[in-house]
């Protein structure tokens, strides 16, 4: 049986950090996965700028709550979803998710979590487990999944390795020369082919 896992910022919705960067003014809050292949070191400079500028968990919320999904998210993910089941496993966070899961018709989501002060003051982040994504993929195939990927960032690569079909989806130019195995798309109706062609079942 065929089950999709997709990433969430890049593929279905904005990425955030980028929308909190723009609305803040500050620059160094633009670098992603896309960047910064090493999670843990990403997250710890985020958080170091947060503090340094008196940002708290609502001026990011409030950011999160002005956003929309990318143009075709929702009418792809009914599409997949009416197929097959799909699961967003992303490097989110469960305080920032509620908002976006809402306009994308709440699919399934798996991320992490934030520890976050009284006052608001986000302290630091909760990993759901290592290699969370490639592990998710790994449990998956245990139950007997055939698994699709997509992703756009270094932190999806472990995944798309894992995962029996893999597929970039409009990443940047230092991944596709970084992972030239993966076959890149570029809008839905390619990832609509792709599933398509790799599903073991007529869909």
């Amino acid at each position: 049986m065929d089950i999709v896992c997709s990433d969430l910022e890049g593929v279905f919705v904005p990425e955030i950090w980028i929308n909190v960067a723009k609305k803040t003014g500050i620059e160094e809050l633009k670098l992603t996965t896309r960047d910064i292949s090493d999670y843990d070191v990403l997250m710890k400079k985020r958080i170091s700028i947060l503090d340094e500028h008196g940002l708290k968990i609502k001026d990011i919320t409030d950011v999160i709550e002005t956003m929309e999904p990318l143009e075709g998210a929702v009418d792809f993910l009914d599409w997949a979803r009416e197929r097959t089941q799909v699961i967003v496993v992303s490097d989110t966070f469960t305080q920032f998710a509620g908002p976006l899961m809402k306009k994308l018709g709440r699919p399934t989501l798996f991320c992490h979590t934030l520890s976050i002060d009284s006052d608001g003051t986000v302290k630091g982040y909760n990993l759901r487990q290592k290699k969370k994504k490639k592990r998710t993929i790994q449990a998956l195939k245990s139950l007997d999944y055939r698994v699709i990927a997509f992703g756009d960032s270094y932190n999806d690569i472990g995944m798309l390795k894992e995962a029996d079909a893999a597929v970039l989806f409009r990443p940047p130019e230092n991944v596709i020369n970084e992972f030239p195995e993966f076959p890149v798309t570029t809008d839905y109706e390619e990832l609509k082919a792709v599933l398509v062609k790799e599903m073991t079942v007529n869909v």
